[in-house]
């Protein structure tokens, strides 16, 4: 510990950005999305003890804190600007399909049939007058594998 005390005491540079790039690789290997701005506060605190003002080791830690805080709440702001929460998510394929048109590929035989859309043929379902193939239809929802379709 004596080691570290005097390492800090003569370059606390390297601790803090020691810091940093630890909790950018562990951000790195896992995508947990929460330790990018303490390393990024980490850096910034390693740059102002570079430049050499006199915090002492209670101040930088006091620093880190602060600048991790701030840039934590920031970047939650910016990214529910970004990427609002009713936007569908770019992995869920089946929610975004909703409203999409889509061509009928096998005509609706008592009201079920097949339809293409988003690159793939999907089993649909429709009430009331059934298009023929070729025409287009909008899917209103999902049950399990089928989709849900009205006439366009």
């Amino acid at each position: 510990m004596d080691a570290l005390t005097d390492l800090h005491a003569a370059q606390p540079f390297w601790i803090w950005l020691a810091l940093g790039v630890i909790l950018l690789a562990i951000e790195a290997a896992f995508s947990t999305e929460w330790l990018l701005w303490p390393a990024v506060s980490a850096g910034v605190v390693a740059v102002v003890t570079a430049l050499g003002l006199p915090l002492g080791f209670l101040g930088e830690a006091a620093l880190f804190a602060i600048l991790t805080v701030i840039a934590t709440l920031l970047s939650r702001r910016l990214i529910q600007r970004v990427n609002p929460s009713d936007a569908p998510d770019i992995n869920a394929r089946d929610s975004r399909l909703i409203g999409q048109r889509a061509q009928v590929v096998q005509a609706f035989v008592d009201g079920r049939g097949r339809v293409f859309v988003s690159g793939a043929e999907w089993v649909a379902e429709i009430e009331g007058a059934a298009p023929l193939a070729g025409e287009s239809v909008i899917v209103e929802g999902m049950d399990g594998p089928k989709l849900k379709v009205r006439a366009a």
